[in-house]
């Protein structure tokens, strides 16, 4: 039996959760999720507690409970903190900033770079501190948001240049062999 999948999820004050017609809603303070449950699984609602259980033991049955049973709990999460990522922003002449609510990126191209956030999610840049924060209830729209924006520039080895990750470590290359001294 799958480690994850068979933890029960506790469900916070102030949060609803309906199974109805193969789907898992998730109300909270911060707003509402939805997501499908495969065939082959099921969630009951007991109390506090929401519970994943599988239909058989065959590979593709025990491969989505540990899935769906996180993702329920990213759900839970997600209606009651939320989820934030944050980015560094390295490079002379690199910055971000808010116009209304587009970002507005300089990352040495010949063009500012502009981007409105999905549904859901917010931008929120520290001009000081050369970082953007993702911050959203969906933690897979969040993810993907952040690393579409680290993607418009991933740091560059050699002086470390670009977009990255708050807590990403870059591995370093030394340079050319005369510059070493």
């Amino acid at each position: 039996m799958s480690r994850i999948g068979r933890m029960p999820i506790k469900i916070p004050g102030g949060v609803q959760v309906k199974v109805e017609d193969g789907r898992v809603t998730v109300q909270g303070p911060r707003g509402t999720l939805t997501q499908a449950i495969p065939p082959g699984i099921s969630v009951q609602v007991e109390d506090s507690t929401i519970t994943v259980r599988r239909a058989s033991d065959d590979r593709r049955d025990r491969a989505l409970h540990g899935l769906t049973r996180a993702l329920i709990a990213n759900m839970v999460t997600g209606v009651t903190e939320g989820f934030r990522k944050t980015l560094l922003i390295e490079g002379v002449g690199y910055r971000a900033e808010m116009q209304g609510d587009q970002l507005v990126l300089f990352l040495g191209y010949s063009h500012p770079i502009y981007r409105l956030p999905p549904p859901g999610v917010r931008f929120e840049v520290d001009p000081k501190a050369r970082t953007i924060t993702v911050e959203g209830i969906d933690k897979q729209v969040v993810g993907q948001v952040a690393a579409d924006l680290r993607a418009l520039r991933p740091p560059e080895p050699y002086k470390g240049k670009g977009v990255r990750y708050i807590d990403e470590r870059i591995r370093r290359k030394a340079g050319k062999a005369g510059k070493v001294g």
